[in-house]
């Protein structure tokens, strides 16, 4: 199936443009994480997490003092979604489900009139959330290194190499954007194990549809030598402008329903994955066709 037929759309013209654009999302993407721009979720810090949701609206003051009288008064408390359901966190440790067993006696016994249901409960101890910070490094890092390979030895290593580039500069952008949208609209966004596996399958999902453009570029080149390089990448990306729209459309179309109507469990992962499709679709044309294209006309000029 087309959807788009016989496009003549000059993609690469202005991909100088398009590479400041990028490294300036990408230098916000670097600076979100060396300064914090996101919060690590109780996966990764250790300690006692709970999502409570109250029959009628509440303040975070009385929740508060609540927590004061059993010794957790410097536990974080965010609204979270609206204003009857809070997350409630803390670093404190003890065995089982001490901490959150002695968080739910006083919310019972401070809001006997408004009950509560729990959402969710999670206890993470300090070295599992450790181990769990470098396990998610290390998955990012090996899945990319084990793309660079099977591209490289797929295509040419200068393919291996756009591709990784427009894989690094989905991550860094899709950071970006989780800061900025953390920062205007106060929506309470963490770093847990639902948004590494956003960012993996957003890796997955990404190259894919590089491979499908760089396949197309590997056989134009065979079959039209004698036009200029520019040319034949912009033929080829035309001619799988449909199946890109296709592909990326139809997980977009699955993603939008899971963000609005997932619950806030899903959100990180929804919104993660939703703008990662789109900057890794953006990236195929723009980052990973262009720096291949750069990095030939280069090699050409040298060996002449």
């Amino acid at each position: 199936m087309r959807l788009i037929k016989k496009t003549k759309i000059n993609f690469l013209a202005k991909r100088k443009l398009f590479y400041t654009i990028s490294s300036i999302f990408v230098l916000i993407g670097i600076a979100s994480i060396i300064f914090g721009g996101l919060e690590l979720g109780i996966d990764f810090r250790g300690g006692t997490e709970l999502i409570v949701r109250f029959t009628s609206p509440v303040d975070v003051a009385p929740i508060r003092s609540a927590l004061v009288k059993v010794g957790l008064g410097r536990s974080e408390i965010k609204q979270y979604g609206d204003d009857r359901t809070y997350l409630i966190r803390t670093t404190e440790q003890a065995e089982g489900t001490l901490i959150a067993d002695k968080i739910k006696n006083a919310l019972q016994q401070s809001f006997v009139s408004n009950t509560f249901e729990v959402l969710r409960e999670e206890k993470i101890g300090p070295k599992i959330g450790k181990e769990l910070r470098l396990d998610a490094v290390y998955a990012v890092i090996w899945s990319l290194l084990a793309i660079l390979l099977y591209i490289a030895i797929r295509f040419k290593y200068q393919y291996g190499l756009g591709a990784v580039i427009a894989l690094v500069h989905d991550v860094f952008t899709t950071f970006a954007f989780l800061t900025i949208v953390n920062k205007l609209f106060n929506v309470n966004f963490e770093i847990t194990q639902e948004v590494i596996a956003a960012f993996l399958t957003l890796i997955g999902v990404s190259v894919n549809d590089t491979v499908v453009i760089f396949d197309r570029i590997r056989e134009n080149i065979k079959i039209h030598r004698s036009l200029p390089l520019l040319e034949v990448m912009n033929k080829s990306l035309n001619e799988t402008l449909s199946r890109t729209i296709i592909t990326s459309g139809t997980i977009l179309l699955v993603l939008l329903v899971l963000l609005f109507f997932g619950g806030e469990v899903l959100r990180g992962f929804t919104l993660t994955l939703t703008f990662g499709i789109i900057t890794g679709t953006y990236s195929s044309i723009y980052i990973a066709s262009a720096f291949v294209l750069d990095f030939m006309n280069a090699s050409r000029r040298t060996k002449s």
